[in-house]
Formats: C-alpha cells, sequence, structure tokens
C-alpha cells in the first residue's frame, strides 16, 4: 500500500512544475486523492484535491488559477501541473488518499488517510 510522489525540483518564480502521483500499488479502494503542502514551521495545508467517482475538484485561494490537478486513470497517476510558481509556492508536497465517501470533494488533513513521502518544490525569487 503506497502513493508515490515525483516531479519536485527547484524552479524560479513564474516557472512551471508537474507533480504525479502513482496510486498503481495502492491497493486498497479510495475515493480522492488530495494534494497537500507543508513548509517549514508552518501546518500541512490543502493544496488540491479531487474525487474519484465523479473528478469534481477543490483548489484553494492561493493556488486556483494557477494549478490544475488531473487524474490519469489508464495510469493510475494523480497530476498536479503548476504555473506561475511564486516563492511562497517552496514546501514538501504530499498526495494523500481518502477511503471514505464523501457529499462533496474532501479538502481537510483529518479526512485523508494514507500518504506519500512527499516531493520537495522550491520556488526561487
Amino acid at each position: 500500500v503506497q502513493l508515490v510522489e515525483s516531479g519536485g525540483g527547484l524552479v524560479q518564480a513564474g516557472g512551471s512544475l508537474r507533480l504525479s502521483c502513482d496510486t498503481s500499488k495502492f491497493t486498497l479502494d479510495y475515493y480522492a486523492i488530495g494534494w497537500f503542502r507543508q513548509a517549514p514551521g508552518k501546518e500541512r495545508e490543502a493544496v488540491s484535491c479531487i474525487s474519484m467517482i465523479d473528478a469534481s475538484t477543490y483548489y484553494s485561494d492561493s493556488v486556483k488559477g494557477r494549478f490544475t490537478i488531473v487524474k490519469d486513470n489508464p495510469n493510475h497517476l494523480v497530476h498536479l501541473q503548476m504555473e506561475n510558481l511564486k516563492p511562497e509556492d517552496t514546501a514538501v508536497y504530499y498526495c494523500a488518499a481518502d477511503r471514505a465517501v464523501h457529499s462533496t470533494v474532501p479538502y481537510k488533513v483529518t479526512s485523508y488517510d494514507y500518504w506519500g513521502q512527499g516531493t520537495q518544490v522550491t520556488v526561487s525569487s
């Protein structure tokens, strides 16, 4: 049972990165995948989440219009396309799986049961 993030790195402000969450080794049923981030000294926060049932999405206000979450079902991947990156986007990014069914796409940290190991995103000014 494993979630694996990839795609992090160092990028200049205004640049782009695409993070990927590989769910191929996650053998339990799940109903949402979320991308979260945690900067040093700060709490983990939701960035974007997607329902695996109806593909409804959630974006935090800080990334709305810049980030896009998409699921690639045949390849068991969930991507987070990040555009116009800012230094304040610097954090460790985690993907997580929610095994419960919700009426709307969940975005609270506590809703998610399984977490990847994280990938570092650093945006230089």
